[in-house]
């Protein structure tokens, strides 16, 4: 009995197997650094996958032109796996001859995949995703720039990969791969997979601009051809925006990211998915609270401006959300928050533009009374704008009281001539719009600043009064001292 279960063992194909795995590990070379023995069990499950006898027989250094058609895809299965070669770029001198080799076979196999190869089947498929991930999927070095105390070194240039010539040719060939007629969707998402998405995603985080932009468009690629994995991407994005948020603070693919979101935005069916409202006012509107702002703001603004073209509803909850992260001590952002809430004007709505009209030009007023002279112009530079104008006008008779006290301070003793002109400048258009009003607004004003006066008046009084009769006392232990208070005034 023992010796019938033995006989059923598959022996000899195992034995077989096993030789043809040590052939293929014996012609195709390993990176520097590891022993032939140290991994075996990737070599077992690469024969899993790229079957021995797809390329038997078939050379990698023949040229595409000289075999036939039915040897073509295992040809360039051969080709892929000898890129699957990682070679040490910090040192020039070494592996020159290997070097050039493995980016001649890249060039080839790029111009093949663009020739219109015959339809590319899944152990091709396999092969690609392969050799793509073991040459792009690296750990990038710590960045010692973060970690600096000063803020000196904020102007660096980037770091640059020195691996790049052979990184440029297997992003080439991977966009190209994943945009040719001759690959099958449906076969290909079992290998660009969640963990294929994710690891794509972390290679955001290079300092090399030029990397960047290859993995926006191969991930936007991506996206336009697996449907499948299309909630995956959008989700995926959200965590990297979210740990950037409140994690790492820290990611130097955000504006390459937001950039391929708003190609997608444009596509969203209406009406707008909860999932799409959520991902606007739980990543897009805190987006515009970390520091760096600055770097990815102009991919933001259009992604924002995009749902409000999409939903016009969402310009006022928008306009709440900017409001709420408001940049009162950093007046380089208030102006492009300013600019973006000019952009956002444009398109809204009088029913939603009057739900935040109040604390929205409130705001616009404290901008106009700032002593930095780029904010307050920025902020008077609004009435440039004939939609913002028109949408003041229809609501002159709430808006002109909220503003006219800041436009009146400017006008009486801001510092800067500029900011003073065109504050006259804007003060004539109030005045042109509703006289009467405006004469209202400033008798009121005029009231207000007289009592504000009196008043202040009364507390130096006071404050005399308290100094004095302190200072008929003796002082003596632990007495406390009055002390003439701090004249402060904090307006917004």
């Amino acid at each position: 009995m023992l010796k019938q279960i033995l006989s059923r063992l598959p022996r000899k194909a195992l034995k077989a197997e096993a030789g043809d795995l040590g052939r293929a590990d014996a012609g195709t070379p390993r990176s520097g650094g590891g022993s032939p023995g140290s991994r075996p069990n990737s070599a077992k499950k690469t024969s899993l996958v790229f079957p021995t006898n797809a390329a038997v027989g078939v050379e990698p250094s023949a040229a595409f032109k000289d075999v036939p058609i039915s040897e073509k895809l295992n040809l360039f299965v051969s080709k892929l796996n000898l890129c699957c070669t990682v070679f040490d770029f910090d040192d020039p001198s070494r592996n020159s001859t290997e070097k050039d080799v493995k980016r001649q076979t890249l060039i080839e196999l790029v111009d093949f995949v663009a020739s219109g190869p015959p339809r590319f089947t899944e152990p091709v498929i396999a092969a690609m995703c392969k050799m793509c991930a073991t040459n792009l999927f690296r750990v990038f070095p710590p960045n010692y720039r973060s970690s600096s105390l000063g803020g000196e070194n904020d102007d660096d240039e980037p770091t640059f990969d020195p691996a790049w010539p052979h990184l440029q040719l297997v992003y080439d060939l991977l966009l190209k791969f994943v945009t040719s007629s001759c690959l099958d969707a449906k076969v290909a998402k079992k290998y660009i997979d969640h963990s294929f998405i994710l690891r794509l995603l972390d290679l955001f985080d290079t300092e090399d601009p030029r990397e960047r932009e290859w993995l926006k468009t191969v991930l936007h690629r991506i996206y336009g051809k697996f449907m499948v994995h299309r909630p995956f991407i959008r989700k995926s994005i959200s965590n990297v925006f979210y740990r950037f948020m409140f994690e790492a603070e820290r990611n130097n693919g955000i504006a390459e990211m937001l950039e391929i979101f708003g190609s997608v935005i444009s596509g969203f069916a209406l009406p707008l998915k909860e999932e799409h409202k959520i991902f606007l006012f739980r990543a897009l509107i805190p987006l515009h609270k970390p520091k760096s702002v600055g770097v990815y703001f102009q991919q933001l603004s259009y992604c924002v401006t995009q749902f409000i073209e999409k939903e016009p509803k969402l310009a006022s909850s928008v306009i709440k959300g900017l409001l709420r992260f408001w940049p009162i001590t950093n007046s380089q952002k208030e102006v492009l928050f300013l600019g973006e809430l000019e952009e956002i004007l444009e398109a809204i709505n009088m029913v939603e533009f009057q739900k935040i009209m109040v604390p929205l030009f409130w705001r616009i007023g404290c901008c106009i009374n700032s002593f930095h002279f780029q904010v307050a112009e920025r902020a008077l530079f609004l009435w440039n704008n004939d939609q913002i104008v028109n949408l003041i006008a229809h609501n002159r008779q709430v808006l002109i009281p909220v503003l006219f006290p800041a436009i009146e301070r400017n006008a009486q003793s801001h510092w800067n001539q500029a900011v003073l002109n065109l504050t006259l400048n804007v003060r004539n258009m109030l005045s042109e719009m509703d006289d009467d009003l405006f004469l209202a607004c400033h008798d009121q004003f005029k009231e207000e600043d007289n009592r504000i006066s009196q008043e202040a008046k009364r507390r130096k009084e006071k404050w005399e009064h308290l100094e004095k009769e302190a200072s008929l006392q003796p002082v003596t232990g632990n007495t406390a001292v009055l002390v003439t208070p701090l004249a402060t005034s904090i307006t917004c």
